[in-house]
């Protein structure tokens, strides 16, 4: 049993590089999607208070249904394969284990889109834009090739930690309740978590994705810099230029790690010392990226493990 979930993170992640996203119909992020969406339009036309609290309780509901249903196919696993638990059998149960946690991550998706972003820029700027507009929200329409290039590199770093590190972090910790607590609350925040219109539907839904993303962030920004040590004292300064508390501690190391200034016009400079992103850069990035989320993924099997076993202990001793 200790090593279950251990087993389990780098099948997912193999998963996931042969074979990418599973279907939209059967895929439970989409889902969550579909659940979050029952309730838009009805909490915006609310008065703040109601607002706010509706969109508390929706939220807590997508949590206990996500929670409650990876507890089930987590136990189901377990249970069906315990009495035999060694040798094959445990190699089959981190089989469906880490079945079940691909869809929380999405590693080979961020990759791809992040990079069809530099080959669509080498056509035209507005392809460059057009397909920059399917990794974000803001408008892309205006923004120069050096902009498109900046928030591309951004969107890799911040995702990172959200599409793989943050949900691989709370598997370790909790299961595959905790990867998919995550994955809901991170949707929820991506489509709620916004000013304006979903100023007070989405207040709660953004403040819990700060506090779940709160330690990830901060290990996603640290594996980014990790060979370079001289750049923990400057990714402390870099971390506290963006409004968000965690997006800082991504997108400044990766801009450390470039020697490269990211910014977003009007809300941060990141590393403004540094020179301008070129188009040499997106690989750079996807390289360090790809370094970073291998030895966080080692560390957090690792990890699965040993909590595993320490609590297999503590239960022998009671």
């Amino acid at each position: 049993m200790s090593w279950l979930l251990a087993l389990a993170i780098p099948i997912a992640l193999l998963l996931d590089r042969c074979f990418g996203e599973p279907p939209a119909a059967v895929h439970p992020v989409v889902g969550m999607g579909r659940f979050l969406g029952l309730f838009g339009d009805r909490l915006c036309g609310m008065s703040p208070k109601a607002a706010f609290i509706g969109g508390a309780l929706a939220w807590s509901a997508g949590i206990a249904l996500s929670a409650l249903t990876a507890w089930a196919i987590e136990h189901a696993i377990i249970a069906g394969l315990e009495p035999w638990f060694g040798g094959w059998r445990l190699v089959v149960a981190a089989l469906l284990l880490g079945l079940a946690l691909k869809p929380m991550l999405a590693w080979r998706m961020l990759r791809d889109e992040v990079a069809a972003v530099e080959t669509a820029l080498s056509r035209s700027l507005d392809d460059g834009r057009a397909q920059l507009s399917r990794l974000v929200s803001r408008d892309t329409t205006q923004l120069s090739a050096l902009e498109v290039r900046e928030t591309a590199i951004e969107t890799l770093a911040e995702n990172l930690n959200d599409s793989v590190i943050a949900p691989l972090f709370w598997f370790m910790v909790a299961g595959l309740p905790g990867a998919a607590v995550y994955r809901f609350a991170n949707t929820a925040d991506a489509m709620w978590g916004y000013r304006g219109r979903w100023e007070w539907a989405g207040k709660w839904a953004a403040r819990a994705d700060d506090v779940l993303s709160w330690i990830p962030a901060r290990l996603t920004g640290l594996a980014i810099v990790a060979l370079r040590p001289a750049l923990l004292a400057p990714l402390l300064r870099e971390a506290t230029r963006t409004p968000s508390p965690n997006g800082g501690w991504t997108m400044g190391a990766m801009a450390l790690r470039l020697g490269r200034a990211l910014s977003k016009p009007g809300h941060y400079r990141l590393n403004p010392s540094g020179g301008d992103v070129i188009a040499e850069d997106m690989v750079s990035a996807q390289r360090l990226a790809a370094g970073a989320m291998l030895g966080l993924a080692t560390l957090l099997a690792l990890g699965a493990a040993a909590l595993r076993g320490a609590l297999t202990v503590a239960r022998s001793a009671l």
